[in-house]
């Protein structure tokens, strides 16, 4: 069965389309000023009381004018940002690379200066290499990761020795070199394990903030669609008495009044224009945006409980064109008269409505829509002839940020979809889920691509009091 055209006024459609391009609410690589001149201190009063121990307790004989010099070195520079800059700035990537680029050679610096690799501290060349993976881009920490691995390599070559008691210890090469192997390692792995994790916490957390910026923005728009249905109520009783009222005074003017007079033409205009109101109250009574809430709650009104394919309809709406035909079939042996009703909710038409788009953006030439039920459990399958998904990307959809690129023919990207981080297969299984959805994705092996859409039939099939 080949589905007739529904068509959505434009300022429906604008809507749908505009609350997708979401902007994170805090862009990657940027830290605050205070939290990194906090961590500044802390390290230096650290390493202050480290060489207050060792000198004093322990009584090793370390250059202590030098030392103390690099750690004045990071104090003043650490109190002249403060003066300068406000704490609560944010610093973009270079800024904050750079200082704590500094960081890290001070650091560096005072180890050369006492022990080099022989300085159980050396171990914290690590920090600021971690602070850059859990909160900069990936090319900052690779830079600062550069910087540790050369300056433990020079720790290694050159350092001022340990003022052991009596003969000393010299440590073997062989365990120095272990030594440099085992924090040149640490740095690199321990940079890209917590840069993985902190890139996936913020791509998480920006789909988070996407989807529930769009159902926000979907709760508004049912909202006003609601109020409108109010107001069209409430104004329809003011109009037929003001309708009433004109065709009376129409009644009384004398019949040899010329066709052309003003009274005339007053009383012609005053009865147009008050059906004019009439019939856009009437349309405004009829939209169905603001039937209920999400949840099903409140007043009948039209359009509220739908036949399935219905629904269909709706949320393909706003995406057809380009010459690309759109089929609802039903699974053999059922008939369309037997289709389920379903409740009207924001989050099943703009869940349905994102799978779609993203099928007709990649079809050739058809998209292909399959409803099936039976006693138990519904399921819609939206079938494309496109390429398909690339197979690499397949068993991660629905992962925010990850492409929903295709395979062209040879397997590779479909170049059209290399911007597509997948936010919108995100948002549709977020919003299919809560009305208890779960989502398949495969390639055909005829060719294209196929996503099932399976629901538990009474977590959605609707009866007169709402949900069954």
């Amino acid at each position: 069965m080949s589905r007739t055209k529904t068509a959505l006024r434009p300022e429906a459609t604008t809507l749908v389309r505009r609350f997708l391009p979401i902007r994170p609410a805090r862009p990657a690589g940027h830290v605050r000023l205070r939290t990194l001149i906090f961590i500044r201190w802390v390290a230096i009063l650290g390493q202050l009381a480290a060489l207050v121990v060792v000198t004093g307790g322990l009584k090793f004989d370390l250059p202590l004018i030098e030392a103390a010099g690099v750690i004045a070195v990071a104090g003043l520079v650490n109190l002249s940002v403060g003066l300068m800059q406000r704490g609560t700035v944010w610093l973009r990537d270079p800024a904050a690379t750079a200082s704590l680029g500094f960081d890290l050679v001070q650091l560096l610096a005072l180890l050369a200066l006492t022990g080099g690799l022989d300085n159980p501290f050396a171990i914290l060349v690590l920090a600021p290499v971690v602070v850059s993976a859990a909160t900069l881009s990936r090319r900052s920490t690779l830079l600062l990761s550069s910087i540790a691995v050369v300056g433990i390599t020079l720790l290694g070559l050159w350092h001022l020795p340990l003022p052991w008691e009596e003969a000393g210890l010299d440590l073997p090469p062989v365990y120095l070199l272990g030594v440099w192997a085992a924090l040149a390692l640490s740095v690199v792995f321990t940079a890209a394990y917590v840069s993985s994790l902190a890139s996936e916490s913020r791509r998480m957390a920006d789909a988070l903030a996407a989807t529930q910026l769009a159902l926000e923005r979907e709760q508004r728009l049912a909202a006003l669609g609601g109020l409108a249905a109010a107001a069209a109520h409430e104004l329809g009783s003011p109009l037929a008495t003001i309708a009433v009222v004109a065709r009376e005074l129409e009644h009384e003017i004398p019949p040899d009044l010329p066709e052309d007079s003003p009274v005339r033409q007053d009383l012609a205009l005053l009865r147009g224009e008050t059906e004019r109101c009439r019939q856009i109250l009437a349309e405004l009574g009829e939209r169905p945006e603001g039937d209920r809430d999400s949840d099903g709650d409140g007043e009948d009104t039209p359009f509220h409980r739908l036949p399935l394919a219905a629904l269909v309809e709706i949320a393909a709406a706003p995406f057809e064109g380009e010459g690309k035909a759109l089929d609802i079939v039903y699974a053999p042996g059922l008939q369309p008269a037997d289709q389920p009703t379903l409740v009207r909710r924001a989050d099943l038409v703009h869940g349905l409505g994102s799978l779609l788009q993203n099928a007709l953006q990649f079809a050739t030439s058809r998209v292909e829509v399959e409803l099936a039920w039976d006693d138990e459990t519904i399921e819609v399958s939206i079938r494309d002839d496109g390429p398909g998904f690339a197979p690499q990307i397949l068993s991660d959809l629905g992962d925010p940020y990850v492409s929903t690129g295709r395979a062209d023919a040879r397997g590779g990207r479909d170049q059209r979809g290399k911007d597509h981080m997948g936010l919108g297969v995100f948002i549709a299984q977020t919003l299919l889920a809560r009305s208890g959805a779960s989502l398949t994705f495969a390639n055909r092996p005829s060719g294209g691509a196929e996503v099932a859409i399976s629901w538990q039939r009474d977590h959605v099939v609707a009866t007169k009091a709402g949900w069954l």
